[in-house]
């Protein structure tokens, strides 16, 4: 039985919920991090020695960071509903999962922290200023690769990236800031909504 471990409010346990959907996988979701459920715990901690989530169990097989379980899941479930052979398409989908990791999430981090999360070491308004520029610079950078008509990040074809960063605009929106009109990343994010197993992970209140 394979166990989804971690609060639903995470974007990234998001990510792995709404990939195991996409696959039509059987699991049980567990909502660690919430309520009697510590990441401190012991049992927890020798899961994932992080103390984040999420932490995938599956049999005797534990995995954490969100990206490499969502890889796993499609390697090891995939029946060619997300997986790509074409080694170069495939490339392209781990380089947005890796801007969306190493680009995007830095740049949101002050202003969400701050705006939605209401961390005290995040509100401070010139961190949340220079957060929401940077923010913005980068949603530019999408927008651009959204203008020449794709229906997804990969050409044609919906993958994990596309969760990824489906999850990162909703984020985007969400989040009380002031935003430049980006008409290419608006029609694709409400073309990722109307995806029947995306409506449970993009319309997640953030607070």
């Amino acid at each position: 039985m394979i166990r989804i471990l971690g609060r639903i409010r995470s974007i990234n346990v998001r990510k792995v919920l709404w990939t195991a959907d996409e696959l039509g996988l059987v699991y049980t979701h567990e909502a660690w991090g919430e309520g009697g459920l510590r990441l401190d715990s012991e049992s927890f901690t020798k899961l994932n020695p992080n103390r984040l989530v999420p932490v995938l169990v599956d049999g005797d097989f534990v995995l954490w960071e969100s990206h490499a379980i969502c890889r796993h899941l499609v390697r090891q479930y995939d029946a060619g509903v997300l997986n790509n052979d074409n080694l170069r398409a495939a490339a392209w989908v781990d380089q947005w999962l890796d801007w969306q990791q190493s680009t995007l999430n830095p740049a949101w981090r002050d202003a969400f922290l701050g705006l939605v999360r209401q961390h005290p070491a995040h509100r401070s308004p010139a961190l949340i200023h220079a957060s929401v520029q940077l923010w913005s610079e980068t949603m530019q950078i999408l927008e651009q690769t959204l203008s020449d008509g794709r229906r997804f990040l990969v050409g044609d074809r919906f993958s994990i990236a596309d969760i990824s960063v489906g999850l990162s605009i909703h984020r985007w929106l969400q989040t009380p800031i002031p935003r430049e009109p980006l008409p290419f990343v608006l029609a694709y994010y409400e073309a990722l909504k109307r995806r029947q197993k995306a409506r449970p992970y993009l319309c997640v209140e953030l607070a």
